[in-house]
């Protein structure tokens, strides 16, 4: 199944170990839409938090939309994101008890509809971080080695 994402939150992959991911809708106006669709969304430093019984997504910066005149959204708004009561209830749980975070991935379309993926997610120490990086420089150096043997 290949999606073509609007945004994705390369850094959230780096900054913090994924436990799940849950698909969610937002509450969007037109102008933000249009926008989203014109490949203009960041999600590097946006968050998700519950407030209210109800689950927001905080610092997703939507530029505003070139056509859009007096109708057109603040680009840092705080936008509400549609999830089923029982989801938000776990994550209440996982949040409090385990120390969980909300962090989005990605923003993707699905049959005409913009959703944006969730994912369940604890940070990553400094130390945590470099073995990382150690890992993808190792992978490299091994897919290198294994290119320079076929062109011999």
């Amino acid at each position: 199944m290949d999606k073509k994402f609007f945004a994705q939150n390369r850094k959230a992959y780096h900054d913090y170990h994924i436990e799940e991911t849950f698909e969610a809708g937002i509450v969007l106006t037109g102008t933000e839409v249009k926008s989203i669709r014109a490949g203009r969304a960041n999600l590097k430093d946006s968050y998700a938090r519950i407030e209210n019984n109800e689950l927001y997504l905080h610092n997703m910066h939507i530029s505003p939309y070139e056509q859009g005149n007096r109708y057109n959204h603040e680009p840092l708004r705080v936008r509400k994101l549609l999830m089923h009561r029982r989801e938000i209830s776990r994550f209440i749980g996982l949040i409090r008890e385990k120390g969980y975070t909300l962090v989005p991935t990605k923003v993707y379309p699905v049959k005409g509809f913009i959703k944006v993926e969730i994912a369940l997610a604890r940070g990553k120490k400094l130390y945590d971080k470099r073995d990382a990086l150690a890992e993808k420089e190792a992978k490299r150096e091994v897919e290198r080695a294994f290119k320079e043997k076929q062109y011999l």
